[in-house]
This record gives structure tokens, C-alpha cells and sequence, in this order.
């Protein structure tokens, strides 16, 4: 019985990963060709070039997806999650903070994270674009209308995001083994037509094409990395499909029908080299244009959903790590606890996308703009996968060379032939990327300077109560909860409050919220009370980077431990901090200036660690940095 039912589990998580992990490379045929034979590179569309082009794309889905990714990163998994933020965080934990190595690997894990950001940005303007421009070629006249119904979609998808994808999510996974069936069925038919093209998938044509063609297959090969965009998707998404399903949804499902549509498109130019103009709607003809373009539609909405899905993740785990402030964050499934929605993020990267959508106004225009971003997220994962198998697995340093040496090399030379596009689109992500870039070290500089300002006055808690109790103040009925940062000593609210009101709680906790660089913590190991005497104590609690906080649920954790709470007999004090900008500080002014006001836009701490708001008094205080 169980083992049937674990059976159906594989197959139902393989089902669901198919819908939401490969929907972002699922979509790639749609302008992959396309782009490869953009005018503006120069390249002939030739028997010889276009073998070459097919058997380069044949081989980066096979080394850089399935060897790569599904293969070897995988296993640089940090207990279960995958991602590069999760991944910084495993290669953070292998050296000590001490080490040379942790600042460079933290820019590094913040820099891919960013480009990660430019991704799936340019995933639903790419992706929404290239499935409508089929009524380009069902009816030519319908050109101009192209961009006002992609930003119709667009909006009507980002509008959609705060009801969940509960209820549409199961229809992910259907549709999106019917789109790949169809990119199957549409590839053999014309593999049928003309069976020559099969010889791309000897990998000489590919060496051959790269060497006659110097330059200019340096410059295609950028438009090549198009075929393999979506690939972070499928680390980022281990945690909640595990290993297996992704997997086997890639060499069962995703990886089969690509080859062959990609085959399929390349035999339809042999045949019809006028194709070119758009080889993916081309496949079909007549009134079968009209249903493929609802089900592109359909595919490119999944695949943007999945990386709206992935923003909003990668900002949670952001916040936990200290390199965003405190947001927002709803959850929009009672059951599933990966479903969340954060309306900043949303509205935000709508706004950027319907910017991008109108700027470059069509699927070509923003290939450019693509490849350097996927590039560029791929090189970081790479390098730190690298630190994870040196100095966590303690791998000889040869097999870690031979492991991701390769990689490395094909990612520098992908990520180069992306950069000459730099001045095509490839300036959008890099400067989308740089401002996040600068508001996340900024934040995380900024809290730094914080702590190192509340340390340097901060008075030793046990020095404190020794002198308190010595004459003691009047204790009043019920408990006080003072949340404590991990480098404070006395709690400034503790110090205002005995200070105007003169009197202390009968019971007293102090609350230390530990953020570990892993994704979870065992709700056994979460929480840990130390009696300090005098009916005081002192709550640690540890959570994970994807942990969810919720302070009411720790207090009740902490009954196990000899301390029980009445939440109504129960008042929390937090101190609110206002940050103040002082001339000579730790960061230039802008800078300065820039985290102050992140700070005033903070969301509260009450708010963030699900405390009751009835039960919460705040005392202000003033920090400068």
C-alpha cells in the first residue's frame, strides 16, 4: 500500500515539475531559431550552418542541462533546497567567516541572485511576446496588435497573483505535457520530410560550424544559450519537487520533445528556407496557427508564473539572509506552504516587465537581453558549486577542477558571446541587476553598521539584572516578551520602560531570533530557554532561510521546555528603531541616505514575526550610522 502510494507521489510530483519547473526552457523553440538567424548576426542559412546551429543546441541541452544541472548541481543541494541563494549559503558555510574566500562568494551568490532577477523579468516579456507574434504569421496585418494583447496577458497574469495558482496550478503540469506532445509531434513530422537532419546530432557539425564560422559563430553561439534558458529553474525548484521528479520529468518528457522540435524546426528550413521569418509557427499552417498559439500562450503564461513564483521565494529567503529588508509576505495556500505572494515584488516586477515588453517590442529585440542574464546566474551557481565541493565535501582539489573546470570554461565563453550584445539589450538586466545589487549591500552594510552601533553602547544583560534585583522594582502581574537582537545587551524598550513606568512584569522573556544560513530547522531544535533567575529568561530561537516566522508558535514550543504562555497575559515590547544618517560614517551619504530610507519602508517586526498586534507596545529609539 505504501509503496504505491509513494509510487503515485513520484508520479504526480514528476506531472507537476513538467508544468512548473521546464515551463521557462519548454518555451524556448518559440524565437530560439528565430534569434540564430536574425539578419542583424550575418549568419547564411545554409545545409552546413544549419546543422552546426542544431548540433550546438543538441549538445549544450545535453551537457549543460542534463550533465550540468540535472546531474552534478543537483547534488549541491543545502538539506533538500536548491538555488543560488541556497547554494551561497552552503558555500558561505564551508569556509569560516574569517576566510578570504566569504566576501567575494557573498557578492558573488548576491550578484547571481540579481541576475536571477533580470531573468525572470525577461522570462514573461520573452516568453508572453514570442507565443502572440503566431498571429504575425496567421494574418500579417495583425503585427501591430502584437504588443497590446502581450501586455493585456501580462497584466492580467501579475493581477492573478494574489488569489495563489492553488487552483490553476494542477492544470500546469496537463498542459504543459500536452505542449511538449505537440512540440513532439510537430518536430517528427518534418523529421519525417527530411531525415538529413539527424546528422546535427554528431557533435563534429558542431565543431566544424564553430571553427569555419569563427566570429560569427562566436556570435551566434550567444543566441544558442537561448535553448537552454530556464535551467536555473530546475535547481532553483529541487525543494519542492526533490531530485527524482526532476529528473525523470526532464529525460522522460522535456529533454525528448525539445530534441526532436528543435530537429524538426532545422528539417522544415532544409525543406523551406522562407521559414526563417518565424521556423516555430511556421511547422503548422492554415487554421491549426490559431489553436497553437492559444497553447503557446497557455505554455508562456506557465512559464512566466514559474518564475514570478521563483522571484517572490528568492526575495523571502533574501529578507531571512539580511540582504532585503523585512516585507510584506501573504500566504496564499493553507496547505502548501511554498505558496506565498508578496505584492511589493509583484507590482514591482510587473511595472519592469511591461517596461521591457514596450521598449523592445518584440521576442528578437530581447533575446539579447536574455542570454547575458542566464549567463551570468549560470557562471555564479557553477563557481560556487565549485566551493561547495572543495570545502564542504572536501573533494580532492583535481576531481572539484575536473567537476566544474568544463562548465566553467563553457560558461565563460557563453556568458562572452552574450556580452557582445551588451549594446543590443544585454544593458537591461546588467543594470537591472547593479541596482539590486547595490540596494541588497547596501542593506546588508547598513544592518551591519546598525549592530556595530547598538553593540559598542549596548549594556551586558547579566551585569544588568545582578544590579536590578540588588533593589529589586515592583514587579506587576503578567509576562513581558523583549525581543533582543543577537549582539544587544539590555533591550532599549526594557531600559524605557523601567525608566518611565518604574515597574517590571512578574515574568520576564528575552527573545533572540537566530537566522541560520540553511534553509531549515527542525521544529525540535527551533527553540531553546535558559532560566536567568528572578523569573527571567532567555528565549534562542533558530529558524531557516525559508522557515516561516511566527513567534506565538515558538511560546508554545517553549511549554515543552518548562515555560508556559497565557497570550493574553502576555505583552511584547519591541523597540523600534529610527536609523539617522551622521556625517563621517561607515558608507557614503547617498548610501547612507539610501538605507535610511529602506529602513522607514521596513515592514514592523510585530507584523513580520506574526505577533498579535493587540498584545505589542513599541518604544522608539534612535541609532545613528
Amino acid at each position: 500500500m505504501t509503496m504505491e502510494h509513494k509510487k503515485s507521489s513520484v508520479a504526480a510530483l514528476t506531472l507537476a515539475a513538467v508544468g512548473i519547473v521546464y515551463g521557462d526552457i519548454g518555451t524556448s523553440p518559440l524565437y530560439t531559431l528565430k534569434a540564430v538567424f536574425d539578419k542583424e548576426h550575418g549568419l547564411a542559412l545554409n545545409q552546413p550552418n544549419l546543422l552546426g546551429i542544431l548540433s550546438l543546441i543538441f549538445w549544450a541541452l545535453t551537457l549543460i542541462v542534463s550533465l550540468k544541472y540535472v546531474v552534478l548541481v543537483l547534488r549541491a543541494d543545502n538539506r533538500g533546497e536548491g538555488g543560488v541563494m541556497a547554494l551561497m549559503a552552503l558555500a558561505l558555510n564551508s569556509v569560516t567567516k574569517a576566510s578570504g574566500w566569504y566576501v567575494p562568494l557573498l557578492m558573488l551568490g548576491v550578484f547571481g541572485a540579481t541576475m536571477f532577477y533580470g531573468d525572470s523579468v525577461i522570462t514573461p516579456a520573452i516568453s508572453v511576446l514570442g507565443a502572440i507574434e503566431g498571429l504575425e504569421v496567421a494574418a500579417p496585418g495583425m503585427k501591430a496588435y502584437v504588443v497590446p494583447i502581450s501586455i493585456v496577458v501580462l497584466v492580467a497574469l501579475y493581477a492573478a497573483q494574489k488569489h495563489g495558482t492553488a487552483g490553476i496550478g494542477r492544470w500546469f503540469g496537463p498542459v504543459m505535457v500536452v505542449w511538449f506532445l505537440a512540440l513532439a509531434v510537430m518536430g517528427v513530422m518534418h523529421i519525417v520530410e527530411a531525415p538529413q537532419v539527424l546528422a546535427a546530432l554528431n557533435p563534429l557539425h558542431a565543431l566544424r560550424f564553430m571553427v569555419e564560422n569563427g566570429f560569427t559563430a562566436f556570435v551566434a553561439l550567444g543566441a544558442v544559450v537561448l535553448a537552454i534558458t530556464g535551467a536555473e529553474a530546475l535547481y532553483a525548484d529541487m525543494g519542492h519537487f526533490g531530485k527524482k521528479p526532476i529528473r525523470m520529468a526532464w529525460f522522460m518528457v522535456a529533454f525528448p520533445a525539445l530534441a526532436l522540435n528543435y530537429l524538426g524546426q532545422g528539417a522544415l528550413l532544409i525543406n523551406n528556407p522562407e521559414a526563417v521569418s518565424n521556423p516555430f509557427y511556421n511547422q503548422v499552417s492554415g487554421w491549426a496557427v490559431y489553436p497553437l498559439v492559444l497553447l503557446s500562450t497557455m505554455a508562456a503564461v506557465i512559464a512566466s508564473q514559474a518564475t514570478i513564483s521563483g522571484t517572490f521565494s528568492m526575495t523571502k529567503q533574501a529578507v531571512a539572509l539580511g540582504l532585503l529588508p523585512r516585507m510584506r509576505v501573504l500566504h496564499t495556500s493553507a496547505s502548501e506552504i511554498g505558496q506565498i505572494y508578496i505584492p511589493a515584488v509583484n507590482w514591482l516586477q510587473m511595472c519592469v516587465v511591461l517596461l521591457a515588453v514596450v521598449a523592445f517590442g518584440s521576442s528578437d529585440e530581447l533575446a539579447g537581453a536574455y542570454g547575458i542574464a542566464v549567463t551570468a546566474t549560470m557562471l555564479s551557481t557553477t563557481i560556487l558549486t565549485f566551493f561547495v565541493t572543495r570545502y564542504r565535501w572536501h573533494l580532492p582539489l583535481i576531481l572539484c577542477f575536473g567537476a566544474t573546470g568544463f562548465f566553467i570554461v563553457m560558461d565563460i565563453m557563453l556568458f562572452s558571446s552574450t556580452a557582445l550584445k551588451l549594446f543590443h539589450g544585454g544593458w537591461f538586466p546588467l543594470l537591472l541587476g547593479a541596482i539590486l545589487f547595490t540596494l541588497m549591500m547596501t542593506w546588508k552594510t547598513g544592518r551591519e553598521l546598525v549592530y556595530q552601533n547598538l553593540e559598542k553602547h549596548a549594556i551586558p544583560l547579566d551585569d544588568f539584572l545582578g544590579s536590578l534585583f540588588a533593589a529589586p522594582p515592583t514587579r506587576v502581574y503578567g509576562t513581558a516578551v523583549f525581543l533582543r537582537g543577537e549582539t544587544d545587551g539590555v533591550p532599549h524598550a526594557m531600559l524605557h520602560n523601567l525608566s518611565h513606568n518604574k515597574v517590571l512584569h512578574e515574568r520576564v522573556a528575552f527573545l533572540t531570533v537566530h537566522m541560520l544560513e540553511e534553509p531549515w530547522v527542525p521544529v525540535e531544535d527551533q527553540v531553546k530557554v535558559i532560566g536567568l533567575g528572578h523569573d527571567c529568561f532567555q528565549i534562542n530561537v533558530s529558524y531557516g532561510f525559508k522557515d516561516e516566522p511566527d513567534i506565538p508558535n515558538v511560546l508554545k514550543l517553549c511549554a515543552e521546555q518548562g515555560l508556559k504562555f497565557e497570550m493574553m497575559e502576555t505583552s511584547f515590547f519591541i523597540s523600534r528603531q529610527t536609523v539617522i544618517s551622521a556625517p563621517g560614517g561607515g558608507m557614503a551619504p547617498w548610501r547612507e541616505h539610501l538605507f535610511v530610507t529602506m529602513s522607514r519602508n521596513s515592514r514592523g517586526a510585530a507584523d513580520y514575526y506574526q505577533i498579535p498586534t493587540n498584545r505589542v507596545i513599541e518604544l522608539g529609539t534612535q541609532v545613528e550610522i
